[in-house]
């Protein structure tokens, strides 16, 4: 038995969870908010206890060490040599990592240089892995990267049809994202379907950010998200695919630069956008059942968004056996798996039995009926324990 600590390192946040291997047991987990602000919050999981508290953290080494010392002032475990290896999700490996891999100076070096595909996490997951390295010098780390899953993608499906000295020497491609989620969820699924060496399995990881997946026999053939989050389906706030066009027409009409423009994709956009109540999907269902036309319509495109990536994915896989929805929306938006399930019931005679989708509760599960023909699931997704795996797995404990 070896403990292995997943770590999930944010801008201004650090998400965590301690666990006991192989048994996947959950030790300890929690979260660090507001890094470098003066109202830091943390939050532990002790026993069926939760400890809260706020103070100032400055900075990413600072919430390592209150997460540190507050592992063995609670007695979760009586010395910091107990902690066998550390994983950190990091969320943009190039073409340089088609799988996880140990930390070295070289795997530094190469993250380091791919930066500028993912200024705003890449930076933060290397900030997080110095303060843990630096806390404890003598374990071994695991990079495990959110792109990994998705280079099994081939070349036809990865490369955009622009100038090829584009892909070769600026690196413009897809990449997708959640490819931890995605991995997860489609293992998952796998099981629930009895472990068939062949299988062919859309994932929906629906949350603000969203993407599909087409995953054939366990291995990614495809995926949403491209060269950067902003593709593929509708989101909370950002847009998923528009016509490139459009965004010279909008720098015209609006006098406003391409980044401001980028901006309004990304953050102003999508549910946001359409709905002009929220990015939450809670508040536009709220507004949807009350008959709020925009609501209506803003479900709808997301809906129509979705159904259309799971479309050309069973075109793709030659088939579908089942459709899994994951993540905030995936598992808790009952009103947008029966809009999206029910584009796509007459072709691929999908039905769903509507009094298991509209109830919640946790764990893996069938929401379709005995007679459909694919399966439709909720399987709940578990990034920190499928780093946790990935830890166990490369260091071979």
């Amino acid at each position: 038995m070896v403990k292995v600590m997943a770590v999930n390192a944010g801008s201004s946040s650090l998400k965590f969870q301690l666990f006991e291997m192989p048994q996947e047991s959950v030790i300890t987990s929690g979260i660090i908010e507001r890094i470098g602000f003066e109202d830091a919050n943390f939050k532990i999981e002790v026993g069926e206890e939760t400890k809260k508290s706020t103070s100032a953290i400055k900075d990413h080494s600072k919430a390592v060490d209150l997460l540190l010392n507050a592992l063995v002032e609670y007695k979760i475990v009586n010395s910091l040599a107990e902690i066998d290896a550390v994983g950190h999700r990091v969320v943009h490996g190039g073409e340089c990592f088609g799988d996880s891999v140990k930390v070295t100076d070289e795997v530094i070096n190469k993250v380091e240089e791919l930066c500028e595909l993912a200024p705003l996490h890449n930076p933060a997951n290397l900030v997080g892995y110095r303060a843990f390295q630096a806390a404890l010098p003598s374990v071994e780390h695991v990079f495990i990267f959110d792109t990994s899953f998705h280079q099994t993608i081939s070349e036809e499906k990865y490369i955009y049809p622009l100038p090829i000295s584009f892909y070769k020497e600026l690196q413009v491609r897809k990449y997708g994202a959640h490819g931890t989620s995605h991995k997860y969820v489609s293992n998952e699924v796998i099981k629930e379907l009895g472990n068939p060496e062949q299988s062919k399995i859309i994932v929906c990881h629906l949350g603000n950010g969203a993407s599909i997946s087409a995953v054939k026999d366990g291995v990614c053939i495809d995926t949403s998200m491209g060269f950067t989050p902003l593709a593929g389906v509708m989101m909370g706030t950002r847009s998923g695919d528009v016509d490139p066009s459009i965004m010279p027409y909008l720098c015209k009409k609006l006098n406003k630069t391409p980044d401001e423009v980028l901006d309004i994709y990304n953050k102003e956009s999508g549910m946001l956008g359409v709905s002009q109540i929220s990015s939450d999907s809670r508040d536009v269902e709220e507004a949807y059942y009350e008959g709020d036309e925009r609501a209506i319509l803003t479900s709808k495109i997301y809906a129509h968004s979705v159904s259309t990536y799971i479309g050309s994915y069973v075109m793709e896989l030659g088939g579908i056996d089942a459709i899994a929805f994951t993540a905030g929306v995936g598992e808790n938006a009952a009103y947008l798996r029966s809009l999206i399930i029910d584009n796509i019931a007459e072709a691929l005679q999908v039905s769903l039995d509507e009094e298991k989708n509209n109830v919640r509760m946790k764990g893996n599960r069938i929401i379709s009926l005995p007679e459909s023909k694919v399966k439709v699931m909720i399987i709940p997704t578990n990034e920190e324990v499928m780093i946790a795996r990935d830890t166990l797995r490369i260091l071979e404990l």
